[in-house]
């Protein structure tokens, strides 16, 4: 059988070890998603045989097929997994790219408490694969498009694996500007909330109890941008988040903390810039700046790679089309910005 021929019968025989109730899901939820998915071809199933007949009995045989494969890794597959492998079917007939689904989801970076955290788009396995094989990647794209998790994930496995001594995680905290004065508390009480999103990213791939340790052990460092200033961080997986926040100095400043065995990766969205009118987004220039610079590596995530609810790809999308259609105008008052 050709990869892509266009077949309107096709047929599959699932190996004995694969469990069928794992395959089909709780009262045939996955089987159902399948059906629902190539609409108008029908899924029969006896034993461990499948057929397929319809005008996408060849796209229902390869989703099946990644699905029996995803299973035979100890993943559980379920509706959701039926959705990103089917939209990564697509997006690999549309690119030619040879890259199986299975290989892409059944990808794990980190595992806590029965969770394994993966990428869930071919976008998103490009962006870890970067982070492996370059010093400082840049993660850019809109909400919802896993950009940060990942990173931070990669940072947790790192410290787990030993090839760093210490995690600093940083996010400029621009939203307070002059207003940070105003608000109660010590420094740290102020710049908390700029900071939130990390904590509770740690919390969901280290055990609760491990991150309050480790930060009184200086091993994981949660600090606003500023305090980056005149170190040299070596030994360490550096996370700049939200870096559309940044200005072009500091975005210099932060880059050139760099030291010996570390790993820098920059993550942001460049729609979604706070600076105050006239200054200029770090991160929507340090790509000309660094363009041709060897073991620095641009990951560019869209819509397609969302993987929060359905609706919030669709929201991003419906953002762009009304971006395009404003270019150049100042747009109306009290248009919200695109927030993470």
């Amino acid at each position: 059988m050709t990869p892509h021929a266009e077949l309107t019968h096709a047929s599959l025989t699932v190996p004995p070890a694969i469990d069928m109730v794992r395959l089909l899901g709780s009262r045939d939820v996955t089987l159902r998603a399948v059906e629902q998915a190539v609409a108008g071809t029908e899924v029969l199933v006896r034993g461990n045989e499948f057929t397929f007949d319809g005008p996408q009995a060849e796209l229902a045989d390869r989703l099946v097929r990644e699905l029996v494969a995803m299973v035979g890794r100890g993943q559980v597959v379920g509706p959701d997994q039926v959705q990103r492998t089917l939209s990564l079917l697509r997006t690999a007939d549309a690119s030619g790219d040879a890259e199986r689904p299975a290989d892409v989801l059944s990808l794990g970076i980190v595992s806590s408490r029965g969770r394994t955290v993966r990428p869930k788009s071919l976008n998103q396995k490009r962006y870890v694969d970067a982070i492996d094989s370059h010093t400082v990647v840049f993660g850019i794209g809109p909400a919802g498009t896993g950009k940060t998790y990942l990173a931070m994930a990669k940072a947790v496995q790192a410290l787990q694996a030993k090839q760093v001594n210490r995690i600093i995680l940083t996010r400029p905290a621009v939203e307070a500007g002059e207003r940070l004065g105003y608000l109660p508390g010590t420094l740290y009480d102020k710049i908390d909330p700029y900071l939130r999103p990390l904590y509770d990213a740690l919390h969901d791939m280290l055990d609760p109890d491990a991150v309050p340790r480790l930060m009184a052990a200086g091993t994981i460092e949660v600090a606003p941008l500023a305090y980056m200033r005149g170190r040299t961080l070596n030994d360490a997986f550096i996370l700049l988040d939200e870096a559309q926040n940044t200005s072009p100095e500091q975005m210099k400043m932060f880059l050139t903390r760099l030291g010996f065995n570390s790993k820098v990766v920059v993550t942001g969205d460049v729609t979604q810039v706070d600076l105050p009118s006239g200054t200029v987004s770090g991160l929507r220039v340090v790509r000309d700046i660094l363009d041709g610079i060897d073991d620095v590596h641009f990951s560019q995530l869209t819509s397609v790679d969302v993987v929060r609810h359905r609706l919030v790809g669709e929201i991003v999308d419906a953002y762009d089309r009304w971006d395009a259609a404003h270019e150049g105008d100042s747009g109306p008052r009290g248009v919200p910005s695109r927030r993470r």
